[in-house]
């Protein structure tokens, strides 16, 4: 899963960077709300976490331009402003969460999961296309029902990748885009790395290879 983060206070931009990433997400980090709305109009991301006290476009003003654009994006407003009118002018302006600082990290990630659990179509905490269950909160597969087994963070994020969207064929550039944020170096065969471990974990079954297209789970019966 790819997420933007909007957030101009370096030490709280840093902090949910880095357990953003502890949590599998791959995540770039922008300052300003002309820079957010740059970026989402040449990056697909699954998720925005928008701050509302930004320089020059005020947060609730970059969500509008967002909505403005029918860009459906799964957002969640993280701030400081914790005011009943405020809440309700994100919500109604079309975020589909408000959090106001502090918060937990760990309750932030829960509202994470949960927004894109709806926004999936799939109300169940636990991923899976019938044969293979992977469940967010804790990174642990298990296929058919069978004793589960921990995942390493790019091996969550490269599986649940193919798990949010059972039968369609993801391309190896597409893969990364899942796994590596901004300035994160992408290893060499990186994807056929994962998936061999993936296999060696799960079974040879799980993931499956289209020549030169790239790799899919399969949709459930």
């Amino acid at each position: 899963m790819r997420v933007l983060l909007v957030e101009d206070d370096p030490m709280i931009g840093e902090a949910i960077q880095g357990a953003l990433k502890d949590a599998s997400y791959a995540t770039d980090w922008v300052k300003d709300g002309q820079t957010a709305l740059t970026t989402l109009d040449c990056q697909h991301y699954d998720l925005v976490l928008l701050d509302l006290g930004l320089p020059g476009k005020d947060g609730l003003e970059v969500l509008a331009n967002i909505r403005a654009k029918d860009n459906p994006v799964p957002l969640l407003i993280i701030t400081a402003r914790d005011g009943l009118d405020d809440r309700l002018r994100g919500l109604d302006g079309g975020a589909d969460d408000y959090v106001s600082k502090p918060f937990q990290m760990a309750e932030l990630l829960a509202r994470m999961r949960a927004i894109l659990r709806r926004k999936g179509g799939n109300a169940a905490p636990v991923l899976s296309n019938g044969m293979v269950s992977l469940d967010p909160a804790t990174k642990e597969a298990s296929v058919n029902g069978v004793s589960s087994v921990q995942l390493s963070n790019r091996e969550f994020a490269l599986l649940q990748a193919l798990l949010v969207r059972p039968g369609a064929i993801l391309s190896r550039s597409e893969l990364e885009d899942r796994i590596y944020g901004w300035g994160e170096e992408v290893e060499s065969n990186a994807v056929e790395f994962l998936i061999h471990a993936l296999r060696r974990k799960l079974g040879s079954e799980v993931i499956k290879n289209v020549r030169g297209v790239g790799w899919m789970v399969s949709k459930a019966a």
